[in-house]
């Protein structure tokens, strides 16, 4: 089974831009606090969420193209290389998201990017963020206008859950990455 650890070796010479790096972390937290949610091995789909992008900054006109061969010679099972391609389902690839943690992958992986947004523009960044305040920013198109709403709410159908149920265990899955993330707000600089 794949480790948080194992996934941070895996990626470490594939990704090297800071923002892709903080999405990754953002990803894994928020797929850390969905396996709480369905009870499930949070380290697991922790490492999955952290590993999802493992091509993308060599290949991201190819995103999801150069995942698999590599990761299953690395000894990633197929289960889970099959998890990491679903989060492309309609996109980029035709693998469905079956499972709950495919289902959250694929959802979560747009969502933290407007938790992100929402949490950089308060003085205290996600440590006093609402999902009241996310879904308002949600509702306007125009923030965070390359965050897919459509897929995000799709994924949230598939989970069988409310936009604003997983985004709230997105926000408490992220909390305690802030310092990482760097979403301790304006005022903690």
């Amino acid at each position: 089974m794949l480790t948080l650890e194992r996934a941070r070796e895996l990626i470490n010479d594939q990704i090297t831009e800071p923002h892709l790096i903080v999405h990754s972390t953002n990803v894994m937290a928020a797929m850390g606090a969905m396996a709480e949610h369905f009870g499930e091995d949070k380290e697991h789909w922790m490492a999955i969420g952290f590993l999802h992008d493992y091509d993308y900054e060599k290949w991201p006109d190819e995103h999801l193209a150069h995942t698999a061969e590599p990761l299953l010679a690395a000894g990633v099972t197929e289960e889970e290389v099959r998890a990491i391609l679903s989060h492309g389902y309609t996109i980029c690839t035709d693998v469905e998201p079956i499972t709950n943690l495919e289902k959250s992958l694929f959802t979560v992986d747009e969502l933290t990017g407007i938790i992100e947004a929402c949490a950089r523009m308060r003085p205290h960044g996600i440590t006093d963020l609402e999902v009241k305040s996310f879904m308002k920013k949600f509702k306007d198109k125009k923030f965070a206008a390359k965050c897919n709403r459509p897929l995000i709410l799709q994924g949230c159908e598939m989970l069988g859950m409310e936009l604003k149920d997983v985004a709230e265990i997105c926000i408490e899955g992220m909390r305690p990455y802030a310092a990482e993330i760097g979403l301790l707000g304006t005022e903690a600089q």
